[in-house]
């Protein structure tokens, strides 16, 4: 087996975006672990698609989306229960701040809505980005972003704002 050289541009690409590649998946995910294998898986297909992308102006967006799919994908595989003789380790523990609300509500969704306010709200793509991302119609993505966002309204607890006197 011969092993594989990466290319200055492409050593340059990683060194450049591996950070926001990551703050992506984590906000995908809720889970820094997943969000780091999910990275490393892509920058793995990316690297070896590196010639292919190179004439290409956007290899961050072929990335972005192989981490999407591949998380929609894990998703979609963990769906079955399984029973195990001991119960995994507890989620790390929280501080009770906004952000964390925020990463509790965003666990709470479903992955379609979850995946649609990050790449809106993180990423801040269009409607019409998105749903090339997703293979979804804009209907669709419009139909979970407002899903989603009433879903975290409701968990998120907001003290109310009173209008001004005028």
């Amino acid at each position: 087996m011969e092993r594989w050289e990466a290319p200055e541009t492409f050593v340059d690409f990683v060194r450049n975006r591996h950070v926001e590649l990551l703050r992506f998946a984590h906000v995908l995910t809720g889970d820094r672990h997943l969000a780091e294998d999910l990275v490393q898986d892509a920058l793995e297909r990316t690297g070896m698609a590196w010639k292919r992308l190179a004439r290409r102006d956007d290899p961050e967006g072929y990335t972005r989306k192989i981490i999407l799919n591949r998380y929609l994908n894990r998703l979609r595989k963990l769906k079955r229960e399984r029973l195990m003789a001991h119960p995994p380790e507890g989620p790390p523990v929280e501080d009770g701040t906004a952000d964390d609300q925020v990463r509790r509500a965003l666990a709470g969704l479903p992955r379609q809505q979850r995946a649609v306010l990050v790449l809106r709200y993180y990423l801040d793509l269009s409607e019409a980005q998105i749903a090339d991302a997703l293979g979804c119609s804009v209907g669709a993505v419009k139909s979970n972003a407002s899903r989603g966002m009433a879903k975290l309204r409701a968990a998120i607890a907001v003290p109310d704002v009173k209008e001004p006197v005028r």
